[in-house]
């Protein structure tokens, strides 16, 4: 378990997420329908990448991440608050196997912010 946050403990957190999240059955038809069932494949390199600057920039204050993350998720279709608590879900287990509790505590308060903002935003 890693008690600090670096680029590289921060790509090996979104690497073991997608790896759970390719093969939920709530949260994996919205990511497969984007980007393949295939997470070796050029989107998801892309994807993981996108996700990882864009939690370097919320943990380090990283300027490579300048995208708008709630903009695709308005693309989605049919989500669900079942579909964002399952992601919680899966993300929890994921960050309590990579980080000390201190810091797997913090990702969880901002995921738990992003997704309610996420979710509101939705009208869900």
């Amino acid at each position: 378990m890693y008690s600090e946050i670096t680029k590289e403990n921060l790509t090996l957190m979104v690497n073991t997420f997608y790896a759970k999240i390719i093969k939920d059955d709530i949260v994996s038809p919205f990511f497969i329908a984007k980007l393949g069932e295939d997470i070796n494949n050029d989107h998801w390199k892309e994807h993981l990448g996108v996700i990882r600057d864009f939690w370097t920039s919320i943990a380090m204050g990283d300027r490579d991440y300048n995208g708008n993350p709630f903009l695709p998720h308005t693309k989605l279709g049919d989500l669900k608050r079942e579909t964002f608590m399952q992601w919680l879900k899966l993300f929890s287990e994921t960050l309590d196997e990579i980080f000390i509790p201190e810091i797997a505590k913090l990702f969880k308060e901002r995921a738990g912010i992003i997704a309610g903002n996420f979710m509101r935003n939705l009208g869900i």
